[in-house]
């Protein structure tokens, strides 16, 4: 029998969330620590955004060649994701700081990103933890028609290719949620009135939304303009800072859920999932790079997706830490911990999984 046909008790489910609930509980009290971030989090927020911002101060001010300023842009685009992955997220979990308005303050920087954080709330925290990898509930396996990255998903002529195109596709991610994809989740999640927290008044949150995308567009389109630089200069630069930032972004996220050893389960007829929802994200989520401090700095900890989706309200920083209790306590329930050693193997692994939901079903 294969791991996902395997359906637990919801007795045994419970039994195994409570058990790991109270040890990782007792890590945090008998070593003292907050679950929240720390020194090591502020160091890390520092220099993301130093990566987003002295490359741009320096162009800005400095009479640079192009092919710099073009290095530079990608740098940007760097401290773009990375400001998104240590800081961002872990604010708009509430991880951040045991303050909340530090959280606040923190989560607003998804606005110099060209995202806003009501609509990253409700995509993130509501729909893809709570209904990972769930066909027509989880936003991050729609890509719309362009790319299948479910096997319930309606396969099309064009997907025979995507393993060729779809990193290349990646990359523009952020300029969407620049352009159209902001508009688009506010008119929908209003819609169906849902929110993480408390439901905002829609004419507050179209507000929002707009001001935001004037202020984005101001600091990021205007400004380099009224300094002198020209159009397609702007234009250019632009594109190269969320390109970069987008594939970034794009494969970090598709590395932890679209891969061969992660299950795209569905609901049954009467709407019930099979696996309750901590034993749900074991099967449908998957680590990467645990060994590797360079990639668990910069991605901000998303490497352990298994232990960010069990506590999202814990910082990042604690995550190697509480990964072997969450890996050993799997382990002593018979259950999966997804993990591949390095990010190439990763890569490589969700490229043959486009591959495969890439073929005509009947023939894969």
């Amino acid at each position: 029998m294969s791991k996902q046909a395997l359906t637990f008790s919801r007795t045994d489910s419970a039994k195994f969330f409570k058990t790991l609930n109270k040890r990782v509980n007792d890590y945090f009290k008998d070593n003292n620590i907050k679950r929240t971030g720390n020194w090591k989090l502020y160091i890390k927020a520092i220099v993301m955004f130093s990566l987003l911002i002295v490359p741009v101060v320096l162009i800005f001010t400095v009479n640079l060649p192009t092919w710099v300023q073009v290095i530079f842009m990608m740098i940007v685009g760097v401290g773009m994701a990375g400001v998104g992955m240590n800081v961002m997220h872990d604010a708009n979990h509430g991880s951040f700081s045991s303050k909340k308005w530090v959280n606040k303050l923190m989560g607003s920087s998804i606005y110099i990103l060209a995202g806003n954080d009501y609509n990253w709330k409700v995509q993130h925290n509501v729909l893809h933890h709570t209904y990972t990898n769930i066909q027509g509930h989880d936003e991050d396996i729609d890509a719309g028609r362009i790319i299948r990255f479910s096997k319930h998903t309606k396969w099309l002529k064009i997907h025979k290719y995507q393993k060729f195109y779809a990193f290349f596709l990646y990359g523009l991610l952020t300029v969407n949620w620049a352009i159209t994809t902001d508009f688009k989740q506010t008119f929908l999640y209003l819609k169906r009135k849902l929110s993480y927290g408390k439901f905002p008044n829609p004419a507050t949150q179209w507000t929002k939304l707009i001001i935001g995308k004037i202020l984005y567009y101001a600091i990021w389109v205007a400004l380099p303009l009224v300094l002198g630089f020209t159009w397609w200069q702007v234009l250019i630069g632009f594109f190269i800072m969320h390109y970069t930032a987008g594939i970034i972004l794009s494969v970090i996220f598709q590395l932890a859920h679209v891969m061969p050893n992660t299950d795209m389960p569905l609901p049954d007829e009467n709407g019930n999932m099979k696996n309750t929802w901590a034993i749900h994200q074991l099967f449908t989520t998957s680590n990467f790079s645990p060994k590797s401090w360079i990639v668990e700095f910069y991605t901000g900890g998303l490497n352990r997706q298994v232990e960010h989706h069990l506590f999202a309200q814990i910082s990042h920083i604690h995550y190697n830490r509480i990964a072997q209790i969450v890996k050993e306590t799997a382990k002593e329930f018979s259950l999966p911990y997804n993990e591949y050693d390095t990010i190439w193997k990763a890569i490589g692994e969700h490229y043959n999984q486009l591959k495969v939901l890439g073929k005509k079903p009947s023939l894969a």
